[in-house]
């Protein structure tokens, strides 16, 4: 049957669409935490995203006015509260650089080990996380299956699974339990292999690759721009790692430590290592290398974590005494940055000659890392809004201080 168009019956439809706008989160389970994200959208198409902040506020920051340095080791675990030995490790060694507090050598070996089995564990929840992000929920359970053998071995050292306390101003809390060290090596070596099945089933798999690859690209000079740090930045290219790079008062902790940084060069990794190749369709600085170049990094800290236990077992000097909860600071100023799984983690110190600090600030990685967004997703799909967000792995404890 032939319409006539000259029918007066027949009506005409506007096609067009109207902006509108969309709110993801507080409670969304893509924004990590209560971030919320407002989407300005015409169709699915995302033309400006707005990211609020100010839901998990905790004052973090004033309360170490108000603590002496190791009163406050509870807080800086609840910043990053899934690398809160990063946390405590940043932290301690900014108020010893006001100090001038030397630890020995098995402390610095014991620090290296717990800093990056803290790595491991929080890459795996970025891995698990992510594949949520994207709709598939085994990598979550993978992830999680070993994460808890990594917690088992935290609890043993010091009797929390989350927010530990340990690394504190001075050294640790504790040592290492007898036959700790055993139970770390014997994890490693059934962890090691393990890693194959998170390629099977995020790396290589095709579906995951077409909604990460070419998707978010963040070029070195945009990196660079707003800030970024960590797997973000290496990830679009950027040859920087504070382990390698930082001040001497933390690159000292990895002296003679054998490790290359993990960053891409125009799409290649390190050639030493037997995992996938970089899918043709990836470009570099987009989701796919976020995402490899932490699941380079979980193999990169397995090898760290062996050279510690090797040098920690015949160190010299004890496990490292805490100062006193009501040593006096000197007069003067500290600032300390060092590399923690989401990026660079600076912590700020002042002192008026008292116990307890005048000013404390933090420097937060996520911070920066998601001050990008708006340029990342502006033009992108709405489905693609959690592939980015995901991508750049923000904790909103140590965004919101």
């Amino acid at each position: 049957m032939s319409i006539n168009l000259d029918d007066p019956r027949v009506v005409e439809f506007d096609v067009r669409t109207d902006e509108m706008l969309v709110n993801m989160g507080p409670q969304h389970p893509s924004t990590h935490g209560v971030l919320r994200l407002v989407l300005r959208t015409d169709g699915e198409i995302v033309s400006q995203v707005e990211p609020h902040l100010g839901y998990l506020h905790r004052c973090a920051e004033k309360i170490g006015e108000n603590l002496t340095p190791r009163q406050w080791i509870p807080y800086t675990d609840r910043m990053d509260y899934l690398a809160a030995m990063n946390m405590n490790l940043g932290w301690a060694l900014t108020v010893e650089k006001l100090l001038g507090h030397q630890i020995s050598e098995k402390a610095r070996h014991l620090r290296v080990i717990i800093a990056e089995m803290g790595r491991i564990a929080s890459h795996l929840v970025g891995m698990g996380a992510y594949g949520l992000d994207l709709g598939t929920f085994s990598p979550f359970l993978y992830a999680f299956r070993e994460r808890e053998k990594i917690l088992d071995l935290f609890e043993e050292a010091c009797g929390a699974r989350l927010t530990y306390s340990y690394l504190t101003p001075g050294g640790a809390t504790a040592d290492l339990p007898k036959g700790w060290l055993q139970k770390c090596e014997e994890f490693l070596k059934q962890f090691e292999p393990v890693i194959q099945e998170y390629h099977a089933l995020l790396t290589t798999n095709s579906i995951f690759v077409k909604r990460t690859a070419a998707i978010g690209i963040m070029s070195a000079e945009m990196a660079i721009d707003y800030g970024c740090t960590g797997p973000v930045l290496r990830g679009s290219g950027v040859d920087y790692d504070l382990r390698r790079d930082g001040e001497e008062r933390y690159t000292e902790m990895y002296d003679g430590y054998a490790f290359e940084v993990i960053v891409s060069r125009n799409g290649h990794y390190p050639a030493d290592h037997d995992y996938p190749p970089v899918p043709k369709e990836a470009v570099l600085g987009d989701c796919w290398h976020r995402f490899y170049v932490r699941m380079l990094e979980v193999v990169q800290s397995i090898d760290l974590v062996r050279q510690a236990i090797e040098r920690y077992s015949t160190a010299s000097g004890d496990w490292g005494q805490p100062i006193k909860l009501t040593t006096k600071l000197p007069k003067g100023e500290a600032y300390l940055e060092t590399e923690c799984p989401r990026g660079q983690m600076g912590f700020y110190i002042v002192s008026d000659g008292n116990a307890i600090p005048w000013r404390v600030r933090a420097r937060s990685s996520s911070f920066c890392n998601l001050s990008i967004t708006a340029d990342l997703c502006r033009g992108c799909l709405i489905a693609d809004v959690p592939a980015i967000v995901g991508s750049l792995d923000i904790v909103m404890g140590e965004i919101d201080r």
